[in-house]
């Protein structure tokens, strides 16, 4: 079996007729320059589904809103099963100005971009990929619908700018790529042991692309009962305890699972400050 190997723009000879790597230099020039007015960028990631790591990513905008006074936005990179505009109670449709794409207001003033501002409602994102190999297209196009969110989105100034990721232990390495000098990211994991797996492999991925861990969440700890306002056990494990001890990182929260997933946790608000307390 023969090998393959790749060659960077910088290393291909000859004429660019297409102008790509200018197009692509520009575009990463304009991801700098929008993020340039933003203090700080914090991943949020799983590494697996059904954690709840976009109501995390809600609910933590919604705390930071509330505390921080330089603004606050979402970009909802979980391109495939966005939600987080709908959490928020974001609303299209998304205007073109001079200047760019002018970000959507959600609750409490958080400014968010996501794909499900941009499709009609229960229909799935379909990429426009060349008709064969459509497989080979597909981890491009979605780069680059990231890279748009980033470089055409005018956010503006901000003190914190929050990005769902997507699951999958890859995803930090492609927004590390594109946006380089982010602040960090917060993983988030349940408390079984499959999760734990899951999440570590992520978390290993993100010290591998040189991105710093700034601490875990750990989701749906335990069961609070609507009626008698007490925590009953809902998952086996301590995921976030044994994650943040292998890493070295602080256990920044542990939140119990809560019917009413619209009305700001209290939790969140302490959750928030450990979080604002490890920033540089």
């Amino acid at each position: 079996v023969g090998s393959v190997s790749f060659r960077s723009y910088s290393q291909v000879t000859g004429e660019d007729r297409s102008h790509l790597g200018a197009q692509v230099g520009a575009q990463r020039a304009r991801v700098l320059e929008r993020l340039s007015a933003i203090r700080h960028v914090v991943a949020v990631t799983s590494g697996k589904g059904g954690v709840g790591k976009s109501y995390v990513t809600a609910q933590l905008a919604l705390a930071a809103a509330a505390r921080l006074t330089g603004g606050v936005g979402v970009a909802d990179a979980d391109l495939k099963g966005p939600t987080v505009a709908r959490m928020l109670e974001g609303k299209g449709p998304l205007v073109v100005e001079e200047h760019g794409v002018r970000p959507a207001i959600g609750r409490d003033g958080v400014r968010l971009i996501s794909t499900d501002l941009l499709l009609d409602d229960g229909q799935p994102l379909r990429w426009n990929e060349p008709g064969g190999e459509r497989f080979v297209w597909r981890g491009t196009l979605e780069a680059g619908a990231l890279r748009e969110f980033l470089a055409d989105v005018a956010w503006g100034p901000l003190d914190l700018l929050l990005v769902d990721l997507a699951p999958g232990a890859d995803r930090l390495a492609d927004l590390a790529e594109l946006a380089p000098g982010i602040t960090g990211a917060v993983a988030v994991t349940l408390p079984s042991e499959e999760s734990r797996r899951s999440v570590e492999r992520a978390m290993r991925a993100a010290l591998d692309g040189g991105i710093r861990l700034l601490g875990v969440i750990e989701n749906m700890s335990g069961y609070r009962c609507p009626d008698c306002r007490t925590t009953h056990p809902l998952f086996e494990g301590s995921a976030g305890q044994e994650l943040a001890a292998e890493f070295g990182v602080p256990l920044l929260g542990t939140l119990p699972f809560t019917h009413d997933h619209r009305s700001p946790s209290p939790g969140f608000a302490s959750l928030f400050a450990a979080l604002q307390s490890v920033l540089p």
